[in-house]
């Protein structure tokens, strides 16, 4: 058996594929769902991407290079809706402005006023999006018995 990098009870070499074939899955329902929502609001935000990339950052839930690739946290799928909106209109924000500054924060807020309620959701629950709570959560047990 092993041990899960998140931390998860060990796991059969069995149960880690089985795991791995449901992250997988996510993975994919999460671009199709990342494409949908960057192409909705791209009308509202200006700008360009070239590409979409899904990912499995540690410390990030969204980037944008300036070179116009969108890279996304895959665990966003496990939030409320609201919340993975609002890193797609923060990233594509990004294309008109590569920054923080108060022009960026104001385009933020001209698509997604309540932005900063948001924002905060993240901080405060971001820890609970992975794919094994969200397993829990639909009753799928991770230990096969």
């Amino acid at each position: 058996m092993r041990e899960k990098k998140n931390g998860t009870a060990d796991l059969t070499p069995a149960e880690a594929r089985r795991l791995d074939a449901y992250i997988h899955r996510y993975r994919e329902q999460a671009r199709k769902i990342f494409e949908e929502r960057a192409a909705f609001y791209l009308p509202l935000t200006g700008g360009h991407y070239n590409t979409i990339s899904v990912r499995d950052q540690k410390s990030r839930w969204g980037s944008c290079s300036s070179r116009g690739t969108l890279s996304f946290n895959y665990r966003l799928i496990f939030a409320p809706p609201v919340i993975l909106d609002y890193v797609v209109v923060h990233e594509l924000c990004h294309l008109t402005h590569m920054n923080h500054s108060k022009e960026f924060w104001d385009k933020v807020a001209s698509v997604m006023p309540d932005y900063k309620i948001h924002r905060q959701w993240l901080k405060d629950h971001g820890q609970e999006l992975s794919p094994e709570r969200h397993m829990e959560k639909l009753g799928i047990p991770l230990k096969l018995m």
